[in-house]
């Protein structure tokens, strides 16, 4: 299994909130591969999203088209890391 690791800067939290259910997390459910999906919200207005993917491939494809839902998130840091371990 594939990891994409994805590191935000949050600047509206409301408007961040309402697209990750609206729209993020439905795509990101429905892509090739997909396993599960994590969204943080940290205290200090930063986020982190670890969705995980059954191959690299799969987990590239997302990488590849990931773009952020709007003005109100940067992405900070984008990476694919192999999953080596799991409980």
């Amino acid at each position: 299994m594939y990891a994409v690791v994805l590191n935000v800067t949050i600047h509206d939290p409301e408007a961040a909130t309402r697209a990750l259910q609206s729209q993020v997390v439905p795509r990101a459910s429905q892509a090739r591969g997909f396993v599960t999906g994590y969204w943080l919200a940290m205290p200090d207005g930063t986020g982190t999203s670890v969705l995980i993917f059954d191959s690299q491939d799969a987990a590239s494809a997302m990488a590849e088209h990931a773009q952020p839902p709007g003005d109100f998130i940067t992405f900070d840091r984008l990476e694919i890391a192999e999953v080596v371990a799991s409980a």
